[in-house]
Parts: C-alpha cells; structure tokens; sequence
C-alpha cells in the first residue's frame, strides 16, 4: 500500500499501477521529505516529478506545501493513476492556489516542449534506464531549474553515481536498502 505520509492530505491511500512501475518504499519518502522539510524546500515550491508512476513523490510535496507539481508519466495506465491519485491529494489539500498537472510524456519531451522553472525535481527513472540517458535527461533540466534548485535522483543500490552535466554539482548520497537517493543542486 502506497499513502501520503503526511501534510494535509497525510494518511492518503494512493492507487498504485498493476505492473511496470516500483514505487517509492514509505521509509525513504519519509527519510527524504523530512530532509526536504529540514531545508525548507518544499513551502511554495514548484515541483516537477519525472517518471512519477503513480505521483507518489510529487503529490507528497503537494501534501506538504509545494504550491504546484507536474507529473510526467509517459505510459498511459501509469498516468491515468497519477490523474486519479492527483485529483484525490487536491482535494484532500482543499487549497485554492494549488495548482498540478498530469502530463502522459516522456521526460525528455516534457523537458524540450516547456519553460516553465522548478525549485525541487524527482528524478525515479526505471532501474533499467542508461547512463547516458539519464544525463541526457539532467541536461534537458539544467536550463528548467529555478536558482538554488534541489534535484533529487533515486536509482538502484548497484547504478553508479548519475553523469551530472554542467550547472549542477553533487551535495551528498543516501543509501536506503537497495536504494541509493542523490541531492544535486545548480552549481
């Protein structure tokens, strides 16, 4: 079972797709977002969730004050998920100037087709993504980051340290089970 941990749509049980996506265990959200929250990142920020599956993470910054989110699900039964699971934390956030948006892309087009600017980015990409894709990703972002952004990249135990491209610079590693999350902010 996947839920919001807490904020004002805490408790929140969220539909999570049948197959092809791994959610975010509820240990790690709760590890990351009390890190999010100790930083003062999330009050009024504009998040992006790319590879969101069933918008766990974006919608959990939507839960907790991020004032809009974007989730970018290119298969279309995770995203239909996403559509319901956001319409569920809005209305359970009941705030008139929350704004999100589920957008069926991948997150390359997402990243090439926009201009708008993000303070906090999920990145939960496939275990099964390459490198080079993913830095080909990061690089799409540099230029869609507001200043002092965090980006925030989850991946497999066993992945290497993602490629970083120029304009963003490594701040620290967690390593939760088989997963590992990477801060990165703009240099």
């Amino acid at each position: 079972m996947t839920r919001i941990i807490s904020g004002a749509a805490g408790s929140l049980t969220l539909v999570v797709p049948d197959a092809g996506t791994r959610p975010t265990s509820d240990r790690v959200r709760e590890a990351l977002f009390s890190s999010l929250e100790a930083a003062d990142v999330l009050a009024g920020a504009r998040v992006v969730d790319l590879y969101a599956g069933s918008g766990a993470l974006g919608l959990e910054a939507l839960s907790r004050g991020a004032s809009a989110v974007d989730l970018v699900e290119k298969a279309p039964k995770a995203a239909s998920t996403a559509q319901r699971n956001a319409a569920a934390v809005a209305r359970a956030v009941r705030a008139p100037s929350v704004a999100w948006r589920v957008h069926r892309s991948s997150a390359d087009a997402f990243l090439r087709a926009g201009n708008d600017q993000f303070d906090l980015v999920f990145l939960d990409p496939p275990y099964d993504i390459g490198e080079a894709e993913l830095t080909q990703t990061l690089s799409l972002l540099v230029p869609r980051l507001a200043p002092d952004a965090t980006v925030v990249i989850e991946r497999a135990r066993r992945s290497p340290q993602p490629g970083l491209p120029e304009g963003l610079v490594l701040d620290r590693d967690k390593r939760y089970g088989d997963t590992t999350l990477w801060w990165v902010t703009t240099a």
